[in-house]
């Protein structure tokens, strides 16, 4: 089902646009588009050279944001490449003020675009699509190309943090890690009966803990 336009979309887009970056990729093969580099100045966009965090699917904004108000010692840039969800994430941000978070409007594939190497310090993937077809596994956000991506922009001893309420995923993610040379730090299949301190609920996370469904969690080192 195709989701239905926000309307004055572009106003609000660039009404944001301080705290945005909108890719606008006239090469449509992501190879040859992520080499082109545009590297974000961490610098410059957040006045500080606190170490930084990305979010990869931010969705609506509600982790990202409850995030950078609980642990104002990171930066945060927020991914995410569906223009008509990032923005209620970003005039979120506006709403409440919040100064360490910056957003992309862009595909996984060319974050090596915009992130310079070894600029990030653990990267967040809160229950991405699984894509359980054998046809998409290149797709998933695990998959060994996008661990690769993620090994160039991580700091050495950087981190993957991943949640997930699909078990099959969660198995493919810890096969994926471990091929791509990644150390298992932690590997919980119950994170409702095993909280983390400082560890943000999404939303999708409140909906299936009242489901009764298992979320399962992977911390993963470079």
């Amino acid at each position: 089902m195709r989701m239905h336009k926000k309307g004055h979309l572009e106003q609000r887009l660039e009404a944001c646009g301080d705290i945005l970056t909108c890719a606008d990729l006239e090469d449509k093969n992501m190879l040859r588009a992520a080499g082109i580099k545009e590297y974000l100045d961490f610098e410059k966009i957040f006045k500080n050279s606190k170490p930084v965090a990305l979010e990869i699917g931010c969705g609506k904004g509600k982790f990202i944001c409850e995030t950078a108000v609980m642990h104002p010692k990171f930066n945060y840039v927020a991914c995410e490449k569906i223009s008509n969800v990032i923005i209620d994430a970003c005039e979120r941000v506006k709403r409440e003020k919040i100064s360490n978070v910056y957003f992309l409007n862009c595909a996984a594939e060319v974050l090596a675009k915009y992130l310079p190497p070894a600029s990030v310090e653990k990267i967040y993937l809160n229950f991405s699509n699984p894509l359980p077809k054998e046809g998409y596994k290149k797709q998933r956000l695990t998959h060994p190309r996008f661990l690769e991506i993620y090994r160039g922009i991580l700091k050495d001893g950087g981190t993957v943090i991943q949640k997930t309420d699909d078990k099959n995923f969660y198995e493919f993610s810890l096969e994926s890690y471990k091929s791509s040379g990644y150390k298992i730090l932690s590997a919980c299949t119950d994170l409702k009966n095993n909280p983390v301190e400082g560890d943000v609920e999404t939303e999708h996370e409140r909906l299936f803990k009242s489901q009764g469904k298992n979320i399962f969690r992977i911390v993963a080192e470079v």
